[in-house]
């Protein structure tokens, strides 16, 4: 298994009550720059998606998606990570 360093390099809380809780972008390898990972809210606690963009038909679709499990698994935890910091207020 290749190991890819995966950053989180912006994390943006969204105020209010709705699901969305923040936008991330993701550095991956130190060259690739990915925005539009959602945290959301849902009935068993925060998950994050991947960026999705919506078609013609009104149809989302994910514009990105990680190839194996374990990757995606180090993107979600990153996300999520980068997450509570900002909720709980502490910066690297």
């Amino acid at each position: 298994m290749v190991t890819l360093d995966v950053e989180v390099t912006d994390i943006r809380k969204i105020v209010g009550d709705g699901n969305l809780k923040a936008f991330a972008s993701v550095k991956v390898g130190g060259s690739l720059l990915i925005k539009g990972f959602c945290v959301m809210q849902g009935k068993r606690g925060v998950f994050v998606t991947m960026p999705r963009k919506v078609s013609k038909d009104g149809k989302w679709f994910d514009v990105m998606t990680p190839t194996s499990d374990d990757f995606k698994q180090e993107l979600e935890e990153k996300v999520l990570e980068a997450y509570d910091q900002e909720v709980d207020g502490v910066k690297n």
